[in-house]
């Protein structure tokens, strides 16, 4: 197994980043470089891909040093889901392994969810953005009940120290800070390995 895709996805989104382009090129190009990440399921570390019988893992993969972006395995157990939650910051979600819905919601005037159209359906290799510009709150469900799913997400953030917020049917908006299922890291950089 090797690294190698993941430090070439991070490193071209980083150079992409440099540039300072406005937030549809970053959705549009970072989507494309992500696109090519998730088109091959032969780099993840199985200890990344680990399932929790309680709820859903978020691994993190890549931190950038100045916080301009994170990199997130999102691991879905069986019929696992988030609550309805929002980010605050750009994000890209890319389907690595299995399947999973994103069911969009708008807020009403008192902070409450309402489904807004109808959930959409991630398979391996596509790729979905979320952004407080484009639609910024939604849930996320693993689309099996019988097996493990796995996305890979970006965030324009270090995202397990971002402020967000959850929306509970019943109102008001909870603020939490998710952080991460792991403590300790890949070494993307070491180049001793493939």
């Amino acid at each position: 197994m090797s690294l190698s895709p993941l430090r070439d996805f991070v490193t071209a989104l980083g150079r992409l980043l440099d540039e300072r382009p406005p937030e549809p090129r970053i959705l549009d190009e970072g989507g494309a470089l992500l696109a090519r990440l998730v088109a091959r399921d032969d780099w993840l570390p199985d200890w990344l891909a680990v399932p929790d019988p309680a709820r859903y893992q978020q691994f993190l993969l890549h931190a950038d040093s100045t916080e301009r972006f994170s990199v997130v395995s999102f691991v879905w157990g069986p019929g696992q889901a988030t609550p309805v939650h929002d980010h605050t910051v750009w994000g890209l979600i890319g389907m690595l392994r299995g399947a999973e819905y994103s069911q969009p919601y708008t807020l009403d005037t008192q902070g409450r969810p309402h489904e807004s159209g109808p959930p959409v359906r991630l398979e391996p290799g596509q790729v979905e953005h979320v952004s407080p510009t484009v639609g910024d709150v939604h849930r996320v469900r693993n689309a099996y009940d019988d097996r493990v799913s796995i996305s890979i997400h970006v965030y324009g953030a270090n995202i397990g120290g971002v402020h967000r917020h959850t929306y509970p049917p019943e109102g008001p908006p909870k603020a939490f800070v998710s952080g991460y299922s792991n403590t300790a890291l890949p070494n993307l950089w070491d180049r001793s390995r493939p």
